[in-house]
Parts: C-alpha cells; structure tokens; sequence
C-alpha cells in the first residue's frame, strides 16, 4: 500500500490510507441499509464516551423510515449496582491510592450480575446498545467508536462518563485511565475479528463507518507496510506554542503541550478517500489482530500484542518547565501498578531556546533528607532550588538523554523534546511543579511518596552525564550516510539511533524480524521505499515500519542533509528476563 502520494514534504496531520475491496460509507441510513427490517437482533457495542441516547435515536429514526419497528434495548440501565461494580474492579490492595489504581483485568462481563438475557422479536429489529452490548446474544455486531482524547476532555471538562454507569460523574481520571479504559480496549480487541461494521462517530454531521471485512483486509495490508498515526496535541499548565505555530495545530486550551505521534493506547489510523468520508480506527488494532507480522515474533513473545514504544512531543517553547518527576522502577510498576513493563524514557531535543535546559539525574552531593525535607516543604508553598538536588544541563538541538526508570528529570522551559520512550505514559510521580496551578486555580497533585519509593540514588553526579548523556557511536554506514546510536542502556529494553544522510543520499535497512520507528528531526524528509511502494515522510513526522515490511531504503528528499532518528526494541523487558532467570 502506497498510503498518500505528496508532491512535495510538508508535515501532514491527517495521514490517511485507502481502505482495501470496500469504501468508507456515511451517515445513518446508509449505516443501516443492509438490514432486514425486522426478526434480527443487532447489539452495538463501543465506549462510555459515547452519546448513546442519540446512536439509538437515529439509528431508531433510519430503520423506522424503512418501514421497520425498532425496540430498544440500553445495556446501561442493565448494569449491576454502582457499588458492586466499583468492589468488582477496584477493590484490592492500592484501592485507596488517591492516584492511581492497578489496572483492571476484568471482563465487561463484571458490569452485570448475570448473563446479559435479551429476547429478540420476530416482528422488529432489536437494537441493543451500550458498553458491554455484545454480552448479549445478537445476530449482528457493530462497534461504534470515539478515541480516547474525546473521553480525556470530557473529564476535563467535568462532563465525562464512566463503564458501569449510565450518567455522567463530572471527572474521575483515576478510574478512566486505570479500570474503564484497559477494560473495553480488551472487550474491543476480542470483538475486533468478527465485527460487522466499524462507526467512526466523530462527526456532527452523521457517522461514518466500515464494513468489518473491509477493516480487517485494510489492517492486513497495513499490517506489513509502513504507516503513520494521526497526529495531534493536548494542552496542559506548562505546555508551549511551537506545535501551534509551526506544525499548524490549534490548541485546545491554549497551548500544545503534549504531541501525540505514536502513542498507541490512543493513536488512530484514518481510512478513507479524505476529510469527508474517513474512519479513524485504533493504531491497536495492528499488533492485535497481526502481532507477529507487526511487531516481530521475539518482540510479540515479549510484549504479547502490547506496541512497546512510543514517540511524542513535550513542547515548552514560550512555555514553562515540566514538572520534576520520575517514573517507577521495573518492579515497582508491576507489583503497585499492574502494568507488566515500566516507563523508561528518552528526551531527544528537538528544538532548543538559547539557555534553555534539561534537569536529569542527582548531584553527586545529593542529601535525601534535604531533598524530601523541600519536597515537603514545597506543598505548603514553599519555591525549591531544584538545581540544588538535580543536576541542570545545557539543552542542545540533536542531544540525546537518557532517561531510566527511579531518574529525576524534567525539561525545561524553551525546549521541543522527541520523547522516545516506552508506551506507558500515564506514571509520572512528581516531586516538584514549580508552585504551579492547574487551568481551575488548584495545585497539581504530587505523587511524591509514591516518587521517593522509586527514586535511585545510585546513580549521581559525573555517572549521569557519562551513561545518560551519551556520545554518538557509529554503529554502520555506506555512501553519503551512516547510522548511529546515540542512546543504549543495558536496563532499557529499546535503543535510539540516528541515520544521517547527505543530500540525495540513500541509506539501506531491514527491519530484521522486528518493527522500526522513524521520526525525521533534520532536514526536509525522506522517502521510505520497500516491496509494498513508497511513502513519504516529512519533517517532524513519525512513521511505523512493520517487521514484514523487511527491507527498505532512505531516499533523502531536498538539497540539505536530513537526520532521522529511529528506535526499536533489542533485548526483553526487565520482567520478561526474570522470568527467564527464575524458570
């Protein structure tokens, strides 16, 4: 699959790719035309986040138009009792935690007391809608979508919902990130194979949506050939403007502080013609339904069909300093919080203002005591000199650090950061946000008990800068380029590499049986060329190349040398070797 065909590289934020033997449909009575008019039960199923009420509505309105008496049947009012619902999935040890939650393994089955029993009629068609719909027995299957950045700003807005629940809590992140949303990503992913059609339901104006055979034939294409996500940005306190003013996003809340390449919990990949008829469907999907050909089979060994790596963008450019944090050590993440693998990172700059800087990793004259004692001091108020306990370097454009699990850290303000990190991203335990308040006038919350259970104070001084800020080493290289490591650690499961081309230059690769990422951070772009075509990718942009995809080349694109940095995954997880150590 080619994907997109751009005469010339600029950053695009609506990639999109042409659905394999069908077309995407629109609107609600196209939605439903296949339908028999009565004697079927069809079960919709999908997210909290969805404006229920109004699917059955129309879809009720389009069947009646055809002649057919619709009767509805809304799972939320099905649910067990909100009590039991909340000892069922969030319960156990770390329950209290004001936080965080250990994510939730349950089935969507735990939302009702008994076998979802729904009797179909003869002379009707029975429409079953909610989370959890499919429970029930159905003679057609369709699942109905939002992403997740819907669910994420309704909360913010104090308007989000919630599984198990047929109104609208106002904001409960801690139960969103942590039980709602690893329960319905599990119910999606098994549905996913036998759904019937696929509904996109971000218009206003009407739906649009996928016959599920068409899905899968896409997601088997797409499977083996390179593919970017769509992109955007969400807003937070300490977030910048470069994301607005130089790759055209408009903020939502004023800013664009957290750029959302490849983050795949939440990434979509759009399918369509263009604008007006697309699907946006999860990135997900990939690694579930084709975890071997996506990912590679020692990395699906691994990581079961979990998408290991994340790329996005922290952007502070006319913005404020991140907050000083870090992330939980390996055993830690799985025992406390329940995600099998932790949250090692990578700040690869970008972009720098003159005097900007990164903090990372303890001074060599590190006091702990006097470290907690201005930690706590700082939730009554108090400033802390961060530079007195934090080594504080010089940002440079092309620098890489490193960023192990229990590592203080933050970016300064003035920088755009490439993260290159493992997929969590929801683990960041702060000790410090520079007395900062959130967009109602609160305080951020501070982790910070949970932040000093991990913090690693082995690691001080002139140790940080030898093993987190690493010297580039030539790893191979042909005519007019090379390839380069600029970060490798041996607790961290992926390295970061940068390939450099001249102008016009080609570079050879070969994903070897495990996937790649590439994001072009220099230069106008490349041209990705393999056995499935060409696709292009411009500056700033962040594309997957699957492990089937083999080999590929770098074809760079104008009259200046462009730099492309690329990660993928070399050893196990810490957990993973473990387990092999201790069977």
């Amino acid at each position: 699959m080619t994907g997109r065909h751009t005469p010339e590289l600029t950053y695009d934020r609506e990639p999109r790719y042409r659905p394999s033997g069908g077309a995407v449909g629109t609107g609600w009575d196209g939605l439903v035309a296949p339908l028999p008019t009565r004697g079927v039960t069809v079960a919709v199923d999908g997210p909290a986040v969805l404006d229920w009420d109004l699917l059955a509505k129309e879809v009720r309105r389009a069947l009646a138009a055809r002649g057919a008496a619709v009767r509805v049947v809304d799972v939320r009012r099905l649910y067990a009792p909100w009590e039991k619902i909340v000892e069922r999935t969030a319960s156990g040890p770390g329950a209290d935690d004001p936080f965080y939650l250990p994510l939730a393994d349950n089935p969507l089955s735990d939302l009702f007391d008994s076998a979802l029993a729904v009797e179909g009629g003869s002379d009707c068609v029975t429409l079953v809608v909610g989370p959890g719909a499919a429970e029930a027995r159905h003679d057609v299957l369709w699942y109905a979508d939002l992403p997740k950045r819907y669910a994420e700003r309704a909360h913010t807005e104090r308007r989000g919902a919630l599984l198990g629940r047929a109104d609208t809590v106002g904001r409960d992140f801690r139960r969103l990130f942590h039980v709602d949303w690893p329960m319905i990503d599990r119910h999606r992913d098994a549905l996913a194979p036998r759904v019937e059609r696929w509904i996109d339901t971000q218009s206003p104006e009407g739906p649009a949506w996928l016959d599920g055979s068409t899905l899968r034939a896409t997601l088997a294409e797409l499977a083996g050939a390179p593919v970017r996500t769509r992109p955007y940005f969400n807003s937070t306190p300490w977030g910048g403007t470069w994301g607005r003013d130089e790759l055209g996003f408009t903020p939502q809340a004023g800013n664009t502080a957290l750029g959302y390449e490849l983050m795949a919990p939440e990434s979509g990949v759009l399918l369509g013609e263009d604008a007006g008829a697309q699907v946006e469907v999860p990135f997900q999907l990939l690694p579930v339904l084709h975890p071997e050909r996506f990912l590679g089979a020692d990395v699906h060994g691994w990581f079961g069909t979990s998408f290991p790596i994340r790329f996005d963008y922290l952007d502070t450019a006319d913005g404020g300093n991140l907050s000083l944090h870090l992330h939980p050590k390996d055993a830690y993440m799985r025992a406390r919080f329940g995600y099998p693998y932790t949250q090692h990172e990578t700040y690869y700059m970008t972009a720098v203002r003159e005097g900007s800087q990164v903090y990372l990793g303890l001074r060599e004259e590190f006091d702990p005591a006097a470290f907690r004692a201005d930690v706590e001091a700082s939730t009554r108020g108090a400033e802390m000199d961060v530079a007195a306990h934090v080594n504080a370097f010089d940002a440079e454009q092309g620098r890489l650090f490193m960023i192990p699990a229990g590592t203080p850290h933050a970016s300064g303000a003035g920088n755009v950061v490439l993260e290159v990190s493992a997929t969590p991203y929801l683990y960041s335990l702060r000790f410090y946000d520079w007395q900062r308040m959130d967009a109602e006038g609160n305080p951020r919350p501070l982790a910070y008990e949970h932040a000093f259970a991990n913090l690693d104070t082995g690691r001080r001084g002139d140790a940080v800068a030898r093993d987190l800020v690493q010297r580039p080493a030539v790893l191979r290289g042909g005519e007019g380029w090379r390839e380069v490591v600029v970060g490798a650690l041996p607790e961290m499961f992926y390295e970061v590499r940068r390939v450099e081309l001249d102008a016009a230059a080609t570079a050879v690769d070969d994903t070897a049986g495990a996937f790649h990422i590439l994001n072009v951070v220099e230069g106008d772009g490349v041209l990705i060329e393999s056995a499935h075509g060409t696709h292009p990718l411009a500056r700033f942009e962040t594309l997957t190349v699957p492990a089937a995809t083999g080999a590929y080349r770098l074809r760079a694109v104008g009259d200046a040398p462009v730099k492309v940095v690329k990660s993928l995954v070399v050893r196990a997880p810490e957990s993973h070797r473990e387990a092999t150590t201790n069977s």
